[in-house]
């Protein structure tokens, strides 16, 4: 499977996520978790189809270690992210037993765009 598909099905499931929790927050009246809710539309859902378009339009034969990384350090970041935001939000853990995990989360996210940008700014495919 091809880094493209990875990065629409992963952009797939966090819609589901994102989704699913605003129809929670909506039935519950309990907007608590909107914070979450938008990451992992933006950062989840948004940002691998994004990611996923580029790998298929612009990226097809990238660098597989390069993709890798790219891939890994998106989908973890994400993870940790959400996972993070949500345990705040709830109140199920005080905010600074989730410093580190938020730390990693945006340094991970960061380090998987500055690896997309590399790999988009350093291929020779026309962009015409």
């Amino acid at each position: 499977m091809g880094f493209d598909r990875k990065q629409v099905l992963c952009a797939m499931l966090y819609a589901l996520a994102g989704m699913g929790l605003g129809i929670y927050m909506a039935s519950s009246h309990n907007h608590g978790q909107h914070v979450t809710h938008a990451h992992i539309l933006l950062v989840g859902f948004i940002t691998s189809m994004v990611y996923g378009v580029v790998y298929k339009l612009w990226l097809p034969a990238a660098k597989p270690v390069l993709a890798w990384v790219q891939f890994l350090a998106h989908q973890a970041g994400v993870l940790a992210m959400c996972s993070g935001l949500f345990l705040l939000y709830g109140g199920f853990v005080p905010p600074p037993a989730l410093e580190p995990l938020l730390g990693f989360a945006a340094v991970a996210v960061l380090l998987g765009a500055a690896t997309m940008c590399f790999m988009v700014f350093s291929t020779r495919k026309d962009w015409s």
